[in-house]
């Protein structure tokens, strides 16, 4: 009998999209549509949240905030957030299930856990609309988790804990200690630790890595290890209890808690 009742995952550059790239694009071509240049650094700074926050911080950007005073005369504003997320969704939509191939080993991970009879949830800074067309990608790869949590269906999303809060109705996974949340990204992390979660971050497929298998393959054992560094640093700092190189390794790292 296992000590945990789920493991809670999040989405791109965690079980799909290794190096979290299906975003990175479309929010530099929503802010093309306004006249603004944003970098790819820019794009990936807030990920994790919630899209319209994440365009909400990218506007709070010094440099993207002087052109948006520049171009329109004022500060960008809440409705001028509404505006490029607009556009953003329906852009995101279109794309994102070119990038939902499932991460290495994450298969592996969810016989794992079925095996052990562990329920298997789900959360995401995508909202539903964008989701629906992830899911049937990932179904046919054999990966349907027990739930699915958008950043459109609450009040509130990260890193706020209540998509948390619905896995644990959802999943019928209760106390909180006995849930697993992991995730590549800060918001993602601090959602697991505001719900009183053990929180396993993940260093090389996501968002700080920013790399495909192949350009992580083509690195030398230093440069990898400096990527590793710097996202383990920040997952740290977010409230990661434990960190690891991707959803592959969680099984030994489970195992390993058993004990404990």
């Amino acid at each position: 009998m296992s000590k945990f009742k789920a493991v809670v995952f999040d989405w791109a550059g965690t079980m799909i999209d290794f190096g979290s790239f299906a975003p990175m694009g479309v929010f530099v071509k929503a802010f093309e549509k306004f006249g603004i240049t944003a970098s790819i650094e820019q794009a990936r700074a807030p990920m994790g949240a919630p899209k319209w926050n994440h365009i909400r911080a990218m506007m709070d950007d010094p440099d993207i905030a002087a052109q948006w005073q520049k171009k329109y005369g004022h500060a960008p504003t809440d409705a001028d957030v509404d505006k490029v997320y607009e556009v953003f969704v329906p852009m995101n939509e279109e794309v994102v299930a070119d990038y939902a191939d499932l991460v290495p080993g994450a298969i592996d991970v969810v016989k794992y856990l079925r095996k052990k009879g562990i329920r298997i949830g789900s959360t995401t800074g995508y909202t539903r609309s964008i989701m629906e067309r992830v899911l049937p990608v990932a179904a046919k790869q054999g990966y349907a988790p027990d739930n699915l949590i958008c950043a459109d269906d609450l009040p509130e999303g990260r890193p706020g804990p209540l998509g948390m809060y619905q896995c644990f109705v959802d999943l019928v996974a209760y106390p909180p200690a006995a849930v697993i949340k992991v995730d590549d990204t800060e918001p993602g992390i601090a959602e697991g630790v505001a719900a009183g979660c053990l929180t396993v971050g993940l260093a090389l497929s996501g968002n700080f890595a920013g790399k495909t298998p192949e350009e992580l393959a083509a690195l030398s054992a230093e440069e990898v290890d400096a990527l590793r560094a710097h996202a383990t640093e920040k997952l740290k700092e977010a409230g990661a209890d434990y960190v690891i190189d991707t959803v592959a390794d969680l099984p030994a790292l489970m195992d390993k808690l058993e004990t404990e």
